[in-house]
């Protein structure tokens, strides 16, 4: 009795015919000449492409499945047409599936990526690139076939900017294989976002305007009697302009008060650049205060929010605290957009402003600017935090007119410096 049975190949079919001990071989009369032999442990099995007598092996079975085998078959007997000799081997990354698996273990080992980008992009891979191209073979990822699969099903179930956002990691996985050859060809080297949607992608409307806070402010100075760790964060932020990220894992010891400088070191930012921003009197008061506040509880930990366990606030401990604060109306990060709006009203630099928020500069900006900029950026902050102090930031500090007297004439010293109209010379974060 022969050992080679003839079926239609798929990976169930496969399956199935593992478990009869009788079977060595199968193959597909659709598809002649190509051949899947097990292994002893019938877990694991060969592909090869046969001509005449000699056996091409191609790949491993189920590292390449049938549908990827069947889908590389045309080019491999045309490259076999021209060279009878040439090898047929398959690339591992034959499958979508195994190319996403490669990019996504290459991301969770790359250092100058933050651990929220890493879990994101993983998150994305596995929730739903995954699931919608992972038999999906390289080679037969046409615009079509992407538009059907992915495009299409997922901008009815996702935002449309987060559908922009996988698109992008499928371009990147894609150029990054070629690069290193691990596939033949980009199938997605010609493909725009715009070829799939001609929607536009809006900003999301701001939920904190410079009108709400004459509410907010005075909200959070009385948070900062009960619970001056929360109400800090949040004021820590809006005085700044600070991601949430970067606040939350502050350190004491980056703090300087008779230097008058916060110092955000580059593995806490976004950007991956060290920031340094100014420290008003204000600001310096309310951390004067926050530390006897923190002292007075019995912590003289490293951090200036730290969680129970002694470590720094972590992401989603955060985002509890602006759950609660904010009450669903407004997030951490409408404090970041509300400070740079208000900076454009009180006509600050755009370019100090850009600054201030720790925005990656244009080419020609980094080349040519070769300065912070301080002083410009603390006459912008006491100019703000001025304002701030109108809308109730004074009873956080408690400083007089005359205290802090020298931060105000330096505003008025430099004449508006940082607070003119510049070119847009900066590529930022959309604020949105």
């Amino acid at each position: 009795m022969s050992k080679t049975r003839a079926v239609k190949l798929s990976d169930a079919e496969i399956r199935r015919q593992a478990a009869d001990l009788g079977v060595s071989d199968l193959r597909d009369p659709r598809h002649p000449g190509l051949y899947l032999r097990f292994g002893q442990g019938r877990h694991s099995a060969s592909w090869y492409l046969v001509k005449g007598k000699a056996w091409k092996h191609i790949a491993r079975w189920p590292e390449l499945g049938a549908a990827a085998v069947m889908a590389e078959l045309p080019a491999l007997r045309q490259r076999l047409l021209h060279d009878p000799e040439a090898a047929v081997a398959v690339g591992l990354l034959a499958t979508c599936g195994q190319l996403l698996d490669w990019y996504g273990d290459r991301m969770s080992r790359d250092r100058s990526l933050s651990a929220k980008r890493k879990t994101g992009a993983l998150s994305a891979i596995k929730c739903h690139l995954k699931p919608r191209l992972d038999e999906v073979p390289v080679r037969g990822l046409t615009a079509a076939v992407l538009d059907k699969e992915l495009m299409w099903p997922a901008q009815q179930e996702l935002s449309l900017s987060y559908v922009r956002q996988l698109f992008g990691l499928l371009v990147v996985a894609m150029r990054q294989a070629q690069k290193l050859g691990l596939i033949e060809g980009n199938p997605m080297a010609g493909m725009k976002f715009v070829d799939f949607t001609k929607a536009r992608i809006a900003p999301k409307a701001a939920r904190l305007r410079g009108v709400h806070l004459a509410d907010v402010v005075p909200m959070l100075a009385d948070l900062f009697e009960q619970r001056p760790g929360e109400a800090m964060l949040a004021l820590m932020m809006l005085c700044h302009g600070t991601r949430v990220g970067e606040t939350r894992q502050a350190r004491w010891a980056d703090i300087s008060i008779p230097d008058a400088e916060w110092f955000i070191p580059a593995e806490n930012t976004k950007t991956r650049t060290e920031h340094r921003l100014p420290l008003t009197e204000q600001t310096k008061a309310m951390l004067t205060r926050y530390r006897a506040a923190q002292v007075a509880q019995g912590y003289e930990g490293i951090y200036l929010f730290p969680s129970r366990r002694g470590r720094a606030l972590s992401e989603g401990q955060a985002s509890a605290v602006f759950t609660r604060i904010g009450q669903g109306e407004w997030t951490s990060h409408d404090l970041r957009k509300v400070a740079r709006t208000a900076w454009t009203d009180l006509g600050i630099d755009g370019h100090i402003g850009e600054m201030l928020l720790n925005h990656s500069l244009g080419k020609i900006a980094s080349t040519y600017i070769q300065t912070q900029a301080r002083q410009q950026r603390l006459a912008a902050l006491i100019k703000w935090h001025n304002w701030l102090d109108e809308r109730g930031l004074k009873a956080v500090h408690n400083l007089t007119g005359a205290q802090y007297e020298d931060s105000q004439n330096l505003a008025q010293a430099t004449a508006g410096a940082g607070c003119e109209a510049d070119s847009d010379i900066v590529n930022g974060e959309v604020l949105k």
